[in-house]
């Protein structure tokens, strides 16, 4: 889109499917790569990747012209397939339906980025749970307990 100029940061965070810890140390990091390619060939920017065994946290810049609900779609349907194909769990690999995603401006990127680096840290003291409400709460977002994660 000519003439079209944005500035538009979302953080996405989605989890395994019944939010079981799935996602291994040993391939995370090669899982994290082609995730970036995967954003990168939807011709967004992805700035920052990280998570836990259950749960991805990503940092993106969005173009206008992309629906975010089509580029998680992509994320989701294609880095699920890729783990099943280099067969890294027993089983199949799904995430869980539907994602969280949460705005930033120019100014807060510092502190959203160490935020997705120090994953490790923010889970010594709450759950994956505890921080999604948080999120939810601070952004003020209406959800319902009942319909917030596919418990299994």
């Amino acid at each position: 889109m000519a003439n079209t100029y944005s500035q538009i940061y979302i953080h996405i965070v989605f989890a395994v499917k019944g939010r079981q810890n799935l996602i291994s140390n040993n391939w995370k990091d090669e899982l994290y790569k082609y995730i970036t390619g995967i954003t990168t060939n939807e011709n967004q920017k992805l700035i920052a990747i990280n998570g836990m065994p259950d749960h991805l946290h990503i940092l993106i810049g969005l173009k206008p012209d992309k629906s975010l609900s089509d580029l998680v779609r992509s994320i989701k349907a294609n880095s699920s397939r890729f783990i099943n194909e280099k067969k890294w769990i027993n089983g199949k690999f799904e995430w869980q339906t539907g994602f969280g995603a949460f705005s930033y401006n120019h100014s807060q990127l510092t502190n959203v980025i160490r935020y997705i680096q120090n994953q490790e840290e923010h889970h010594k003291k709450r759950t994956f749970k505890e921080e999604y409400v948080d999120f939810l709460k601070a952004f003020d977002i209406d959800y319902n307990n009942l319909y917030l994660f596919d418990d299994v």
